[in-house]
């Protein structure tokens, strides 16, 4: 029998469980992986596939919390085929960006979730060509606002000359943040990864594509779990190696999620993590002499003055207006989301699931 308390099942979820599901036999399992309308799901019962309960997840045109690759679930055990997945159990932290592709129920808002209840967030990015600040604070701010705690991993540092410049580079954007550089490939840094290598821990890994986190993943694992692909010489850019989520466990007990490259991250709700990412610029802005400062005209703007004496670079301002303004944009929708999700959830509760 497996106990799901090695794949990260604490008290948090325990006691979200009502003694009604419980009288249905429902038990909580883990989304491991999704491919298509595919869940791969551990429980105690073992590894299965399952699938939403159609009356449940397909009805009134409600607004429902699907799974996401490390939600924890209540599902219905079935050793004769596919387990059927009831419900989706609160989640301590998560990681979503703005997908406006996606349908949705609330006209203008459409949100992707990536992964959830994880403890860390490896957010990588090579050392090559792929080397970019202002990307970097755009995976900071998601970093931030997902509950866990960002770890910033620079990756392919055989290939730059330059790597101890690069993180005082981003030491300078991510004060406070631990910085590792590494090389999967000749070995460095990755003995200091260990300490984030905890049993029942788990790391979401988000960057872009062909930033190394597939080999990442093999060099934790000590084999190969992942296909690796070559970058392109002409620019370093990689192709698309992982092309699906999913949660694997090392032998030291933790938890990677592996995530498929993104180009552009689109910032879903993260008001809260701008904030974080960009604190200096905050601190400035209330030094101000007017509360209400625009930051343009008005006499004594602490903003201008950083800029002018070159204390605060202009593209580190442009980023920080750039994602603020997206992030109080997508607030909105965000919070009309969230509060139409919670009143269907109170509603569904409500059900008899039989």
């Amino acid at each position: 029998m497996i106990s799901l308390e090695n794949y990260g099942y604490t008290d948090f979820f325990g006691n979200q469980i009502t003694v009604k599901e419980k009288e249905l036999g429902l038990i909580p399992a883990r989304i491991i992986s999704i491919q298509k309308e595919t869940y791969r799901l551990v429980s105690a019962c073992g590894e299965n596939n399952g699938k939403l309960k159609g009356s449940v997840f397909y009805q009134d045109n409600e607004l429902k919390t699907y799974p996401a690759v490390g939600d924890f679930v209540l599902i219905k055990a079935n050793d004769q085929g596919e387990d059927i997945i009831y419900r989706v159990l609160e989640r301590h932290s998560s990681f979503s960006r703005a997908n406006p592709s996606l349908p949705t129920k609330i006209s203008g808002a459409s949100a992707q979730m990536v992964a959830a209840n994880f403890d860390y967030v490896f957010v990588m990015t090579s050392l090559n060509h792929d080397f970019n600040l202002r990307r970097l604070e755009r995976y900071l701010a998601a970093a931030w606002q997902s509950g866990g705690t960002p770890v910033i991993i620079l990756t392919k540092a055989d290939l730059c000359s330059d790597y101890e410049e690069k993180i005082a580079l981003t030491e300078e954007i991510a004060p406070g943040i631990d910085i590792h550089a590494i090389s999967c490939y000749t070995g460095l840094g990755l003995e200091a990864l260990a300490h984030y290598l905890k049993p029942g821990k788990t790391l979401v890994f988000m960057g872009s594509s062909g930033i190394g986190k597939s080999s990442l993943v093999n060099s934790l694992a000590g084999k190969e779990l992942m296909k690796v692909n070559i970058i392109r010489e002409d620019d370093s850019r990689g192709h698309h190696t992982t092309t699906y989520r999913q949660l694997f466990m090392l032998e030291s007990g933790a938890l990677i999620i592996d995530t498929p490259g993104m180009r552009e991250l689109g910032i879903w709700s993260a008001d809260e993590g701008v904030s974080e990412v960009f604190s200096d610029i905050e601190e400035l802005a209330a030094s101000c002499r007017f509360h209400d400062c625009k930051h343009k005209t008005e006499p004594g703007c602490a903003i201008k003055a950083a800029l002018a004496d070159g204390s605060l670079s202009s593209a580190r301002y442009q980023s920080y207006l750039k994602l603020e303004r997206e992030a109080r944009f997508t607030a909105k929708k965000a919070a009309l989301y969230e509060m139409r999700l919670q009143n269907n959830q109170k509603t569904n509760k409500k059900k008899d699931y039989r």
